[in-house]
């Protein structure tokens, strides 16, 4: 017979099983674990964003930089 695995979480360095909680209390650890999950999804999107930004700036200083310098040859 296969042994049922039991979920645990650690609070305060307190180990709980999934029965020891009451039903609130497993709804906060649900909620708490999703927030977690969209966290580290908003922390990827920032990093993207970020890296998007970055490349567009450099796009328009290196085109800005062009410019610059077909505007000093063209006025030679």
């Amino acid at each position: 017979m296969a042994k049922k695995k039991t979920n645990t979480i650690t609070i305060n360095n307190v180990e709980y099983t999934e029965d020891q909680l009451n039903d609130q209390q497993k709804h906060w650890v649900n909620q708490s674990l999703d927030l977690d999950r969209k966290i580290r999804s908003a922390q990827l999107n920032l990093e993207q964003l970020n890296v998007g930004k970055q490349a567009y700036v450099q796009m328009l200083t290196t085109s800005l930089e062009m410019n610059n310098s077909e505007n000093l040859e063209a006025a030679e």
